[in-house]
């Protein structure tokens, strides 16, 4: 994986590059120690094995300050995927789904429902989190361009529940991450070709989008 810096936003063709903010009044003001964003760019890379680089954002819990970091990833960075962390809950500074919304051209809500039911599988307070997912498609670009825009829980370890989803002791899925639908989802609006380490995450496509199919078909055993 590639890292530019926050000033680097020239994109190369088919360069995935994936958003990262944190929303957090006292992580922005230096109170602490910021923890999502090393959460997420410890995750992306033990999933993703397609060259990536990432830009980052860490921003205080203000609507009008999250709708233009959000705008500004996808529409001048050209971000792929954009993740945020914090300010998802149901406390008078929790906007970011308000603004993820606002700037978003199709809701996803099947990413949040599905964040919600993994994190049930642990506390029954995960029904107050509000995480949203939206897809942000520019007019006036040329090429056009399209990105999803995904909320995500503010706790490291609830971070990679619900991108990774929940096995039993055994390693058998028990609840699939949304992380496994994300790379069709960029294939669909447009974006690179993402591939992830299946022991990880694995990344779900039909057969007739994938490059390199398996092939099912059994060698022949020649008779002797």
């Amino acid at each position: 994986m590639t890292n530019a810096t926050n000033n680097d936003v020239g994109t190369e063709p088919n360069e995935l590059v994936i958003g990262l903010v944190s929303v957090s009044d006292r992580a922005s003001g230096g109170v602490y120690q910021d923890l999502g964003i090393p959460a997420l760019e410890d995750w992306l890379q033990s999933a993703i094995t397609t060259p990536f680089r990432v830009e980052t954002r860490l921003i205080p819990d203000d609507r009008a300050t999250i709708e233009a970091t959000l705008a500004e990833l996808v529409d001048t960075v050209k971000c792929h995927l954009v993740l945020t962390t914090g300010g998802t809950g149901p406390a008078r500074r929790d906007v970011t789904p308000e603004a993820t919304l606002a700037i978003g051209t199709k809701e996803m809500p099947g990413f949040g429902e599905q964040m919600r039911q993994i994190s049930l599988h642990f506390v029954p307070t995960a029904i107050l989190s509000r995480q949203v997912a939206v897809i942000r498609e520019t007019a006036d670009a040329s090429p056009p361009h399209a990105a999803l825009v995904m909320n995500l829980p503010g706790q490291p370890k609830s971070i990679k529940e619900t991108l990774e989803g929940l096995k039993d002791d055994a390693g058998k899925q028990v609840a699939a991450g949304i992380f496994a639908a994300v790379p069709y989802c960029i294939d669909l609006i447009g974006g690179p070709y993402i591939e992830t380490d299946a022991a990880v995450c694995k990344a779900f496509r039909p057969k007739s989008a994938l490059r390199n199919p398996p092939d099912n078909k059994a060698a022949a055993t020649p008779l002797q």
